[in-house]
């Protein structure tokens, strides 16, 4: 996410009330997490396991709970709880706006879109030319669709991603500012959630179509010519490269990467990145040639079993 005006280090950190290492005039344009950052960016860490990764990854300002030395050209601000004033920020720079009605006033909308009675588009919106929004369809502040999109009724364009801290006593919310944003020719069935980034955006490629109760997670990328069946939920954070196809009720874990064109048949899942072009089964997926080779064998079990005992 991206201020609407650029920061100083300074200016950060007395929001903050927190100390800051480097030169006042720093600049901070934005912040992100710690797998989305780029230059200009400020990001999180409150966990000695990933202070060599924060300190050394393309965020220039880091927001940390340790006095640590401050690379050269970045800028470090001292946070009692990182997470907490993380949480501040975002909730400062992109704070939550009341709708003035069911389609808000601040929407942008391109020619030839008809958006039906009883759909939401909320503040900030953009919709390109010839879509079709269908009743009771939602499409939450700052989100983006390109022309030709398609909502069906009961889905959900940038709802907030599910991710919380959890602490002795509480469940900290991480708050969600990010956006999704949905290429071209984009189809989307009815009761599906696409959920925005936390900080970033969640992505859709053009002509990926989705088909009923399907659920996207917080900033993941899925490509262009994609096929994703009914029932089907992918964890936040993964990618899914172009002409990837899922049948139904397939599983995605968070954080991995499905290679271009694979295949995954009905009722798979998978917690491990996936090469493309292959066709997979089974959960853990493997390929599907194998994986029905192996159902082969299970199925000759208990013949063998009475084999074995006979002897």
């Amino acid at each position: 996410m991206k201020f609407p005006e650029p920061q100083s280090l300074k200016q950060i950190s007395d929001f903050l009330k927190a100390k800051y290492v480097g030169d006042p005039s720093h600049i901070v344009s934005g912040m992100n997490e710690i797998h989305m950052v780029e230059e200009g960016d400020l990001t999180f860490v409150d966990h000695p396991k990933y202070y060599d990764k924060a300190l050394n990854s393309n965020a220039t300002t880091i927001l940390i709970d340790k006095v640590v030395d401050c690379p050269e050209g970045k800028g470090i601000i001292i946070s009692e709880d990182p997470f907490v004033d993380f949480n501040k920020l975002s909730q400062h720079f992109r704070p939550f706006e009341a709708a003035a009605g069911m389609v808000s006033p601040t929407a942008e909308i391109g020619e030839g879109t008809v958006i039906q009675p009883g759909a939401f588009v909320g503040n900030h919106v953009k919709i390109g030319k010839n879509c079709l929004i269908h009743a009771n369809a939602s499409v939450y502040d700052h989100c983006v669709l390109g022309d030709n999109v398609v909502l069906h009724s009961g889905s959900v364009i940038g709802a907030d991603g599910f991710y919380f801290q959890k602490r002795k006593g509480e469940t900290l919310k991480f708050n969600s500012v990010g956006r999704v944003i949905l290429g071209n020719h984009v189809e989307v069935g009815a009761n599906t959630s696409i959920d925005k980034g936390v900080t970033g955006d969640t992505m859709i490629g053009d002509y990926t179509k989705f088909d009923n109760h399907v659920q996207v997670g917080h900033d993941t990328q899925i490509g262009r010519y994609c096929l994703i069946g009914a029932f089907t939920a992918i964890a936040g954070v993964t990618r899914i490269e172009d002409n990837v196809i899922f049948w139904a009720k397939v599983l995605i874990d968070k954080d991995l990467v499905i290679g271009e064109g694979a295949v995954m048949l009905a009722t798979s899942g998978t917690d491990k990145s996936l090469e493309g072009g292959k066709v997979y089964f089974g959960a853990p997926a493997m390929e599907a040639r194998k994986a029905w080779q192996h159902m082969a064998l299970l199925r000759k079990l208990p013949e063998i079993w009475e084999k074995v005992r006979n002897l």
